[in-house]
């Protein structure tokens, strides 16, 4: 698996429930600038439209052309390919308790562009410095124990 950008930001921001992979569609000059490295997603969200699934605000850097025939969009809606139980779910979820849906990476599987979306519930403030104090003490642990 190729990772070709991450959201970074989102591991602070939200605790995970549930993953899950999508497939994404996308033109050629956007398969063309992801698999350069010219990818964005932290600021993207996903939403949900009429039954399809959408994202939202991923940046994708436009190329170079001469010969461009169609406008490039860096920020344009892109749909996500996802089963209909997959989309039934994710509206319960969002509508019923809350939650969001965030976009955590684009990935290269088998030659195609995948997408790690997750079910996520938004961390208070009090959460964030816990996991902080666990980070910070995990690391000190492991200096600890390298030293004995």
């Amino acid at each position: 698996m190729n990772v070709l950008c991450q959201n970074k930001k989102s591991g602070f921001k939200y605790s995970f429930i549930k993953k899950i992979e999508a497939g994404l569609v996308l033109s050629g000059w956007e398969v063309k600038s992801l698999k350069d490295g010219n990818g964005q997603l932290s600021e993207s969200y996903i939403s949900i439209k009429k039954d399809e699934v959408f994202l939202c605000n991923a940046h994708i850097k436009s190329l170079n052309m001469k010969n461009a025939v169609d406008a490039q969009d860096p920020t344009c809606k892109r749909k996500l390919l996802l089963n209909r139980k997959e989309i039934n779910m994710l509206q319960g979820q969002v509508s019923q308790q809350g939650l969001t849906i965030v976009p955590l990476k684009l990935y290269l599987k088998k030659g195609i562009i995948k997408i790690e979306i997750a079910l996520a519930k938004g961390k208070k403030i009090y959460d964030k410095r816990q996991d902080q104090k666990n980070k910070d003490w995990k690391r000190q642990k492991e200096r600890l124990s390298k030293l004995n």
